[in-house]
């Protein structure tokens, strides 16, 4: 669940997060602890440096599979044309 709510001047978001393992808050909570912050300030945090991590590119399935198999004896003279926009045509196996 994600609400807005004025904070002064400025409007923040508030997350409502449920079904977490315990496990997780218990490692937060170290986490948290270990930083000097409470849970809270600690989760805004983790979530504001998450936001600022470089976003991969989204790739084909060809860039994917050459990317894969790059530097284990699999060479290709030119790159592997994307099918994006193409048509797909089923196998006709009559003669």
């Amino acid at each position: 669940m994600l609400s807005k709510y004025t904070l002064g001047e400025e409007i923040v978001a508030q997350f409502l997060i449920r079904k977490v393992d315990e496990r997780v808050k218990a490692r937060v909570q170290r986490r948290a602890k270990r930083n000097g912050r409470s849970v809270e300030a600690e989760l805004r945090e983790m979530i504001s440096k998450a936001s600022l991590e470089k976003e991969t590119p989204e790739v084909g399935f060809g860039t994917a599979s050459v990317a894969l198999f790059s530097g284990s004896g699999v060479y290709l003279d030119k790159p592997i044309r994307e099918w994006r926009g193409y048509p797909l045509k089923p196998i006709s196996f009559d003669k």
